[in-house]
């Protein structure tokens, strides 16, 4: 809309991974040199990790474009895959004819074997890009250490590189994966921008959107930009993004501090205005008794000064008349008020209450009747991508940088009840683009994953219906329950056989699952680690 108006070939703040507009940020410089040392040095595995929108992505795309013709390589971006699904995929990217018999695992990779050979004989290399690595499978992860072996006796045929966010480390640190983990050569953490660096980033985006000089971020702007984002590209971007519309709506070619407080409040769908409008700050809440005290005062002095027509209403002699409110002139029928949009930021109360209603709706009332099923809130930290794996509603905390900063660090601990709770998200379900959530007014709405990942928050809860003798389950036992827990673990991807036997496998499998999740890996299944499992299954 606003980029012919700027003189813009193009929109120069987008969301998508151009590797165009790719910073060269001394982070992202030194991430590119280790990329590309160990892909020439032929190092086997390199693993890039960094938090949500740092700009990994956009980074491995330009590293594609900088490999020399004579290295082959295959990208894969949807990582929610199974093993076998991998070497299809891996197969498919390289250009190799599987033939439309090939179906089991060995034939996938005696193929690559030979492709990965003829490159070699000929002096080129291969690559296997996996980007969001991070929701990698553990079997998938085994099956790519695998791949790792492929090799002649002094090089290796392929070069694995692994980009995801942080938690990634924490998955590769699992006991589990141990082998993998001794194999990685080369590792950097991919940090956010520093405040030096938001100008140079905003300019060279101008620069390569065919900017003409004739837009300006004023130093107080850019400094707004590095309080909101932290250095985030991502933030960065969707904030100029929006910005640069408020400034086309102006008329205006200078983007001012205030212009960029206006873009933020926007984007967060003025929960920060309607916050500080409903609460405050902490020092309007430390003089909260000195105003009430000035209220009673102003009441009791407004009450002495008109006591004689108070008397008379109480006492019957004066008649209260309140105002009737005018009918039209068509029909005679009272005017209905418009009604504003509800908004989709939830207080406490509506979001719990939200959340017990879908959860009723989804339950069986002739359990909860009886007191056979009770029903509990269970609180998590989850980070943005593993809500891909949620199939029940769940609210979300979410996670505001005005409000005190215990709010916001993912703390267990309970804020102090002087600061008011931030807003919730009440998710009904996860969807491809991004969410579907429930507003104040019990309405479905779908919000973008942009909209999510600006509207973060790694506290989520939802309802677990769970029964009254339910026993934890231990390594050893028996019954319809642990065939219940192997079904659920078969479905997302772990190699679990579900003979209701508490075996070994299932115990590990446990065991990896609730590390994943952040739960202490001790293999027992209990009742948080049943509300998990009840949260990822169909």
């Amino acid at each position: 809309m606003y980029a012919s108006y700027f003189g813009f070939k193009e929109t120069p703040f987008n969301l998508t991974p151009d590797p165009r507009y790719l910073f060269l940020s001394t982070y992202h410089r030194e991430a590119l040199d280790h990329l590309l040392y160990g892909i020439n040095d032929r190092k086997g595995f390199i693993v890039i990790t960094g938090g949500i929108g740092t700009g990994k992505t956009t980074l491995s795309r330009a590293l594609l474009e900088r490999l020399d013709e004579s290295i082959k390589s295959a990208l894969i971006f949807n990582s929610f895959i199974s093993d076998t699904e991998l070497l299809e995929i891996v197969n498919q990217e390289f250009g190799i004819k599987t033939g439309s018999k090939t179906k089991t695992k060995k034939e996938y990779i005696d193929r690559l074997n030979r492709f990965l050979l003829e490159t070699f004989s000929t002096g080129g290399n291969a690559v296997l890009l996996i980007d969001e690595a991070q929701n990698l499978s553990l079997p998938v992860l085994e099956q790519i250490r695998m791949l790792s072996n492929l090799e002649t006796e002094k090089e290796k045929l392929i070069q694995i590189v692994l980009v995801g966010q942080s938690e990634l480390k924490e998955l590769l640190a699992n006991p589990s994966l141990k082998q993998l983990d001794e194999r990685i050569m080369v590792r950097y953490e991919l940090k956010p921008l520093d405040q030096k660096d938001v100008q140079g980033y905003v300019e060279h985006r101008l620069v390569v959107g065919g900017g003409k000089g004739n837009v300006r971020f004023t130093a107080a702007a850019l400094k707004e930009i590095y309080k909101y984002s932290r250095g985030n590209p991502r933030r960065i971007n969707a904030v100029c993004d929006r910005a640069l519309l408020i400034a086309y709506a102006k008329d205006e070619f200078s983007i001012s501090k205030r212009t960029i407080r206006k873009a933020i409040d926007d984007m967060r769908g003025g929960l920060s205005s309607e916050v500080r409008a409903l609460y405050g700050s902490r020092r309007i809440w430390r003089l909260l008794p000195v105003l009430v005290a000035l209220l009673v005062v102003l009441l009791g002095l407004l009450g002495w000064m008109h006591r004689g027509d108070m008397a008379k209403i109480f006492s019957g002699e004066q008649a209260v008349y309140l105002p009737v409110p005018e009918r039209s002139e068509k029909n005679g029928a009272l005017p209905i008020p418009k009604r504003e949009k509800a908004s989709v930021f939830l207080d406490e109360g509506t979001s719990l209450a939200g959340l017990f209603r879908l959860s009723e709706e989804r339950a069986d009332t002739n359990h909860y009747a009886d007191g056979a099923v009770h029903v509990g809130l269970f609180p998590f930290t989850a980070e943005i991508e593993k809500y891909r794996m949620f199939r029940k509603p769940f609210r979300v905390l979410l996670e505001d940088p005005a409000l005190d900063e215990s709010q916001s660090t993912g703390s267990a601990e309970k804020p102090s009840s002087s600061v008011p709770s931030p807003g919730y998200l009440l998710v009904h379900e996860i969807t491809a683009q991004g969410a579907v959530v429930v507003d104040a007014a019990g309405k479905l709405s779908p919000v973008s994953r942009d909209f999510l990942e600006i509207n973060r928050g790694q506290k989520v809860s939802w309802v677990y219906p769970y029964e009254n003798k339910s026993l934890t389950l231990v390594k050893g036992m028996i019954g319809p329950s642990i065939v219940k827990v192997q079904q659920t673990l078969r479905q997302i991807g772990y190699p679990v056989e579900p003979t209701g036997i508490f075996d070994d496998p299932t115990f590990q499998n446990i065991k990896k699952f609730q590390a994943y999740f952040g739960l202490k890996p001790d293999g027992i299944v209990g009742r948080r680690t049943k509300a998990l499992l009840y949260q990822v299954s169909e």
